[in-house]
């Protein structure tokens, strides 16, 4: 199980540069804008959905200031209708409590079930900051080496467009 220490450990094996503040636990990203971190710019929204049946679930990472529409965010992902999935699933597939979730989480998704989508204006910023599957901390990373990470363990990242036009 990948929590903080093994998180950390494993992009410092990796050689990625990153910036570490730990804080006091956070649950929402008003809270996180409280700790006026040095980089609060690069925060994002991680959310955890499912599908109408539950047989799909996605990480979909977005800026902080940014919505998702999940009636759009179902065709942009190729899904039935989206809802949050439940405290339950985020244990049992990322390994994660409310207020951690994060893409650091499907390191502990062994069945690769859960799907990873970063808006492209995150990818555009170059970095973001993320937990580093505990609240406590909060982790800044180059956008292109999380995806790196991600998909040498064998989860595939794909960029979106929550703004672009769905008709084509």
């Amino acid at each position: 199980m990948y929590r903080m220490d093994e998180v950390l450990s494993l992009i410092d094996n990796k050689g990625i540069k990153y910036d570490l503040e730990k804080h006091v636990p956070v649950y929402t990203i008003e809270e996180m804008d409280e700790l006026e971190l040095p980089f609060s710019d690069f925060v994002v929204k991680n959310l955890f959905l499912r599908d109408y049946k539950g047989r799909e679930h996605f990480l979909v990472v977005l800026k902080k200031d940014k919505s998702a529409d999940l009636k759009k965010l179902k065709v942009i992902l190729g899904s039935t209708p989206l809802s949050f999935a439940s405290e339950d699933r985020l244990s049992k597939y990322l390994g994660l409590s409310k207020g951690e979730v994060t893409p650091f989480g499907v390191l502990n998704d062994e069945s690769h079930s859960v799907k990873i989508f970063i808006d492209k204006d995150v990818v555009a910023d170059g970095k973001l900051a993320i937990h580093p599957n505990d609240n406590k901390a909060t982790v800044l990373i180059g956008v292109k080496d999380l995806i790196g990470l991600i998909a040498e363990y064998g989860t595939e990242v794909r960029i979106i467009d929550l703004e672009g036009d769905l008709n084509g």
